[in-house]
């Protein structure tokens, strides 16, 4: 059974810093590209951050100079370290896994803002 689980969201003030964490089981965070994903309330799903097979990263304007993933293999881990965080950062972040077979999603772990 593969599955995904994140950790690590919390409430933190303007300007502070948090890091996501993403286990998978199942599969190796190496065999594919990882993501992170992140929806706030009545909004869409908005890509934040990826991270390849081989290790490159990208990562969506809003999250660029202040975010950054990274994987460790050995532990089936994702992270996703954040810092000078504002309420706009505020939302559930979710990790995903889609190879071609399927699209695997964790069922997020929220991130709140306060100004």
């Amino acid at each position: 059974q593969v599955q995904l689980v994140e950790s690590g969201g919390d409430l933190v003030q303007a300007g502070g810093s948090l890091s996501l964490s993403c286990r998978a089981s199942g599969f190796t965070v190496n065999v594919n590209d990882m993501h992170w994903y992140r929806q706030a309330p009545g909004k869409q799903r908005e890509h934040v951050a990826t991270i390849t097979k081989s290790g490159n990263t990208n990562y969506a304007d809003s999250a660029k100079d202040r975010y950054t993933i990274s994987k460790d293999g050995a532990k089936h881990t994702v992270y996703l370290q954040m810092n000078s965080l504002n309420p706009e950062d505020t939302a559930a972040y979710y990790c995903h896994f889609a190879p071609d077979s399927f699209k695997l999603w964790g069922k997020g772990t929220q991130v709140t803002v306060s100004s």
